[in-house]
Protein backbone atom coordinates (compact mmCIF):
# COMPACT_ATOMS: atom_id res chain seq x y z
CA UNK A 1 0.00 0.00 0.00
CA UNK A 2 2.98 2.30 0.61
CA UNK A 3 3.97 2.23 -3.06
CA UNK A 4 0.41 3.05 -4.07
CA UNK A 5 0.27 6.05 -1.73
CA UNK A 6 3.66 7.27 -2.98
CA UNK A 7 2.47 6.89 -6.58
CA UNK A 8 -0.71 8.84 -5.80
CA UNK A 9 1.37 11.61 -4.20
CA UNK A 10 3.61 11.67 -7.26
CA UNK A 11 0.51 11.86 -9.47
CA UNK A 12 -0.90 14.75 -7.40
CA UNK A 13 2.37 16.67 -7.91
CA UNK A 14 2.21 15.95 -11.64
CA UNK A 15 -1.38 17.23 -11.79
CA UNK A 16 -0.45 20.41 -9.88
CA UNK A 17 2.30 21.15 -12.41
CA UNK A 18 -0.30 20.76 -15.18
CA UNK A 19 -2.73 22.95 -13.23
CA UNK A 20 -5.15 20.06 -12.86
CA UNK A 21 -6.64 18.63 -9.69
CA UNK A 22 -7.08 15.18 -8.28
CA UNK A 23 -10.82 14.54 -8.33
CA UNK A 24 -12.31 11.73 -6.29
CA UNK A 25 -13.06 9.88 -9.55
CA UNK A 26 -9.46 10.21 -10.77
CA UNK A 27 -8.17 9.00 -7.43
CA UNK A 28 -10.38 5.89 -7.60
CA UNK A 29 -9.16 5.11 -11.14
CA UNK A 30 -5.53 5.58 -10.09
CA UNK A 31 -5.84 3.43 -6.99
CA UNK A 32 -7.72 0.62 -8.75
CA UNK A 33 -5.12 0.60 -11.54
CA UNK A 34 -2.21 0.54 -9.09
CA UNK A 35 -3.77 -2.21 -6.96
CA UNK A 36 -3.76 -4.57 -9.93
CA UNK A 37 -0.52 -6.14 -11.07
CA UNK A 38 -0.05 -7.30 -14.61
CA UNK A 39 -1.40 -5.80 -17.79
CA UNK A 40 -4.86 -4.27 -17.95
CA UNK A 41 -6.82 -3.09 -20.94
CA UNK A 42 -9.00 -0.02 -20.58
CA UNK A 43 -12.15 -2.15 -20.94
CA UNK A 44 -10.98 -4.45 -18.11
CA UNK A 45 -10.13 -1.52 -15.87
CA UNK A 46 -13.43 0.21 -16.61
CA UNK A 47 -15.36 -3.01 -15.86
CA UNK A 48 -13.60 -3.42 -12.49
CA UNK A 49 -14.23 0.21 -11.55
CA UNK A 50 -17.82 0.30 -12.84
CA UNK A 51 -18.89 -2.57 -10.56
CA UNK A 52 -18.18 -0.54 -7.40
CA UNK A 53 -18.45 2.96 -8.84
CA UNK A 54 -21.09 3.06 -11.59
CA UNK A 55 -20.93 6.87 -11.61
CA UNK A 56 -17.41 6.80 -13.09
CA UNK A 57 -17.61 6.89 -16.86
CA UNK A 58 -15.48 5.25 -19.51
CA UNK A 59 -14.08 8.60 -20.67
CA UNK A 60 -12.88 9.39 -17.13
CA UNK A 61 -11.02 6.08 -17.00
CA UNK A 62 -9.52 6.67 -20.45
CA UNK A 63 -8.44 10.25 -19.64
CA UNK A 64 -6.97 9.22 -16.29
CA UNK A 65 -4.95 6.44 -17.92
CA UNK A 66 -3.61 9.00 -20.40
CA UNK A 67 -2.60 11.25 -17.51
CA UNK A 68 -0.90 8.29 -15.80
CA UNK A 69 1.03 7.69 -19.03
CA UNK A 70 2.11 11.33 -19.24
CA UNK A 71 3.17 11.19 -15.58
CA UNK A 72 5.23 8.06 -16.40
CA UNK A 73 3.32 6.01 -13.83
CA UNK A 74 1.85 3.77 -16.53
CA UNK A 75 2.98 2.61 -19.94
CA UNK A 76 1.10 1.30 -22.94
CA UNK A 77 2.00 -2.19 -24.06
CA UNK A 78 0.77 -4.09 -27.09
CA UNK A 79 1.55 -7.76 -27.41
CA UNK A 80 0.71 -8.16 -31.08
CA UNK A 81 -3.00 -8.73 -30.56
CA UNK A 82 -3.87 -5.10 -31.41
CA UNK A 83 -5.23 -4.60 -27.90
CA UNK A 84 -3.55 -1.85 -25.93
CA UNK A 85 -2.89 -2.71 -22.32
CA UNK A 86 -1.31 -0.73 -19.53
CA UNK A 87 1.29 -1.67 -16.96
CA UNK A 88 2.77 0.04 -13.92
CA UNK A 89 6.02 1.95 -14.20
CA UNK A 90 6.16 3.60 -10.79
CA UNK A 91 8.62 1.74 -8.53
CA UNK A 92 8.76 -1.16 -10.96
CA UNK A 93 12.05 -2.44 -12.29
CA UNK A 94 12.54 -2.38 -16.06
CA UNK A 95 11.49 -5.68 -17.57
CA UNK A 96 10.95 -7.33 -20.91
CA UNK A 97 8.21 -9.71 -22.07
CA UNK A 98 7.85 -13.25 -23.37
CA UNK A 99 4.50 -13.41 -25.20
CA UNK A 100 2.63 -16.55 -26.17
CA UNK A 101 1.25 -16.38 -29.71
CA UNK A 102 -1.36 -19.00 -28.89
CA UNK A 103 -3.00 -17.95 -25.59
CA UNK A 104 -1.63 -14.41 -25.27
CA UNK A 105 0.03 -14.99 -21.89
CA UNK A 106 2.70 -12.41 -21.13
CA UNK A 107 5.61 -13.30 -18.86
CA UNK A 108 7.66 -10.45 -17.43
CA UNK A 109 11.38 -11.19 -17.39
CA UNK A 110 14.31 -9.35 -15.85
CA UNK A 111 17.86 -10.19 -16.86
CA UNK A 112 20.69 -7.74 -16.11
CA UNK A 113 22.94 -9.50 -18.66
CA UNK A 114 20.57 -8.55 -21.49
CA UNK A 115 20.45 -4.97 -20.26
CA UNK A 116 24.28 -4.80 -20.19
CA UNK A 117 24.47 -6.21 -23.72
CA UNK A 118 22.00 -3.60 -24.95
CA UNK A 119 24.05 -0.84 -23.30
CA UNK A 120 27.26 -2.15 -24.92
CA UNK A 121 25.58 -2.30 -28.31
CA UNK A 122 24.37 1.28 -28.02
CA UNK A 123 27.79 2.48 -26.83
CA UNK A 124 29.56 0.72 -29.68
CA UNK A 125 27.38 2.61 -32.15
CA UNK A 126 27.55 5.89 -30.20
CA UNK A 127 23.81 5.70 -29.72
CA UNK A 128 22.09 7.33 -26.74
CA UNK A 129 19.19 5.13 -25.65
CA UNK A 130 16.09 6.99 -24.46
CA UNK A 131 13.98 3.91 -23.85
CA UNK A 132 13.66 0.40 -25.16
CA UNK A 133 11.31 -2.52 -25.17
CA UNK A 134 12.04 -6.16 -25.85
CA UNK A 135 9.29 -8.61 -26.65
CA UNK A 136 9.93 -12.21 -27.59
CA UNK A 137 7.04 -14.06 -29.22
CA UNK A 138 6.64 -17.83 -29.07
CA UNK A 139 4.67 -20.55 -27.29
CA UNK A 140 4.33 -20.83 -23.52
CA UNK A 141 4.85 -24.14 -21.74
CA UNK A 142 1.12 -24.97 -21.62
CA UNK A 143 0.51 -24.25 -25.29
CA UNK A 144 3.56 -26.33 -26.28
CA UNK A 145 2.19 -29.22 -24.23
CA UNK A 146 -1.30 -28.85 -25.77
CA UNK A 147 0.15 -29.01 -29.30
CA UNK A 148 1.85 -32.36 -28.71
Amino acid sequence: MGNINRAVEYFIEFLKKKKLRLTKQREIVVRVFLEREGHLGIDELYSIIHKKHPNIGYVTVWRTLNLLKKAKIAAEVNFGDRKTKYEHLFDHEHHDHLICLCCGESIEVIDPRIERLQEKLAKRHRFKVQRHRMEIFGLCRCCQRDRK
